[in-house]
């Protein structure tokens, strides 16, 4: 089972997913999806439209979610389902 971290900007108006890929095929790196998406109504009653997903290094993804959240973006709880 995948497990998500998702974060959404201070506006409300745009959310990140990060998930391990567990489906790798590279033995020395971890690699992670970052899923972003732009919330389309209210938040919670419609699913936000996923607009792109980029595979990085465990590392890198570290580095870009502690960017994110010095520029003021929080943890948030899943706001779509997995398809």
């Amino acid at each position: 089972m995948t497990e998500y971290f998702w974060l959404i900007n201070s506006k409300r108006s745009r959310v990140k997913r990060f998930s391990k890929n567990n489906q790798n095929k590279d033995k020395f790196f971890e690699y992670m999806f970052i899923d972003s998406g732009r919330i389309i109504g209210v938040l919670g009653k419609e699913q936000p439209l996923m607009t792109t997903r980029e595979e990085i290094k465990v590392d890198k993804a570290r580095d870009e979610w502690k960017k994110l959240i010095a520029q003021g973006w929080r943890r948030t709880k899943p706001v779509w389902e997995e398809s």
